[in-house]
């Protein structure tokens, strides 16, 4: 679809993201975090091809994460004051505790949807040149990022190889764990070495062909903002606003 997430521009989602997160921080009732977190969990299914499969994964160790947080802050937390709500053994557990329990399990939902909804809809190419055209990000940093990204899945093949050579070799010895760790010393430092040749060359490249690190005027590859970019800015801050008002109309 032409209104997507996908098609945002990374710097003004980045910006409206960091908006929400710090805004959410300062709100300490159970209804706001809920709220919010359902309502990026509409936009997604609406304005995302995400695989539910992936976010799903990606999701489970901040489920465990706010579970833990629940009952941990329901057994120890300080405040205890309000009505009981109910009692297991010699603990009680009040409304404060409860509504303090909610709140903390539904802000690190919302903070983890959040961010895996800006993760998984930008392109970290994109985002990068986005950070040197729309806010200003210093060349030197933004190319050393990117190249650095690069690099990633040339590190995994190059480690991938090693390994297979160290087998064809018979020094891989697998029969306890300890020796599987004293053995990748043999796997990274070559594959170490590698990666220094290869940034050695990088950077001669990029110092052949005149890279200064200076801020440019013009780029080839242009990031702009659209009106769709502002569209979904104002649905966020409406989303934003309704899930801060919300205690106000539920309590």
């Amino acid at each position: 679809m032409h209104t997507s997430l996908h098609r945002m521009n990374p710097s003004v989602k980045f910006v409206i993201v960091m908006i929400c997160m710090l805004t959410l921080a300062f709100f300490f009732n159970p209804w706001t975090p809920l709220i919010f977190w359902l309502s990026i969990i509409v936009v997604q299914i609406f304005l995302s091809h995400i695989s539910w499969r992936k976010w799903g994964l990606l999701m489970l160790p901040f489920f465990i994460a706010a579970f833990g947080y629940l009952w941990t802050t329901l057994l120890f937390a300080d405040s205890r004051t309000g009505p009981v709500l109910w009692s297991i053994g010699s603990v009680e557990i009040t409304m404060s505790q409860l509504n303090h329990a909610l709140s903390l399990s539904f802000r690190v939902l919302a903070f983890s949807s959040l961010s895996l909804l800006f993760a998984l809809t930008t392109d970290p190419i994109i985002f990068i040149r986005s950070l040197m055209q729309q806010l200003k990000l210093s060349p030197k940093i933004a190319y050393g990022i990117m190249v650095g990204y690069q690099f990633l899945p040339l590190l995994k093949d190059e480690f991938i190889l090693v390994q297979q050579v160290q087998k064809l070799r018979g020094l891989d010895d697998q029969s306890n764990i300890f020796k599987r760790i004293i053995g990748l010393r043999r796997v990274l430092i070559p594959m170490l070495a590698g990666a220094v040749r290869k940034a050695e060359k990088v950077a001669f490249a990029m110092e052949a062909r005149g890279f200064t690190g200076e801020p440019r005027r013009v780029f080839y590859h242009k990031v702009t903002i659209e009106k769709n970019d502002f569209m979904l800015a104002f649905l966020f801050i409406g989303l934003l606003l309704i899930s801060c008002f919300s205690n106000f109309w539920l309590v």
